[in-house]
């Protein structure tokens, strides 16, 4: 039987504005805009090749807006990732690694080159860099 991580639940204060952030800034998809009664949005958008979805609205978290932290999108060129969300006016973190737990700058070793980045109201986001596939 496979488990497959489909959607995570991402907390934001700014319905329209987190939704602005994500499509037209770092390029997700929008697959659905909905409104479930006059209580509940459900706005579902994937990141480019992503089998797995985030979901930002109304009535669907308890959670404080901005206090998911650690999400981590995978690219093949960490440095063309960054180029495009610098291009989508993202603030975004310079290429890093990690050393001895530490970030440092500049690329690291194989799965070890990120940028970071946070949406409108904190959320914070990791890209990784994966090594070449052969």
């Amino acid at each position: 039987m496979d488990w497959k991580l489909e959607v995570v639940v991402v907390p934001v204060s700014d319905v329209d504005r987190a939704k602005h952030f994500y499509a037209d800034r770092v390029g997700f998809v929008v697959d659905t805009d909905t409104r479930i009664g006059a209580e509940a949005r459900i706005v579902q958008l994937t990141p480019p090749g992503s089998a797995c979805s985030i979901i930002i609205g109304t009535g669907v978290s308890d959670s404080r807006p901005g206090s998911m932290q650690g999400l981590q999108l995978v690219v093949d060129d960490v440095e063309a990732a960054r180029a495009a969300l610098v291009e989508g006016g993202v603030e975004v973190s310079p290429v890093q690694h990690f050393e001895d737990g530490v970030k440092a700058e500049g690329r690291g070793g194989e799965w070890n080159s990120f940028v970071f980045f946070a949406d409108p109201d904190g959320n914070g986001w990791a890209v990784q860099e994966r090594p070449a596939r052969p």
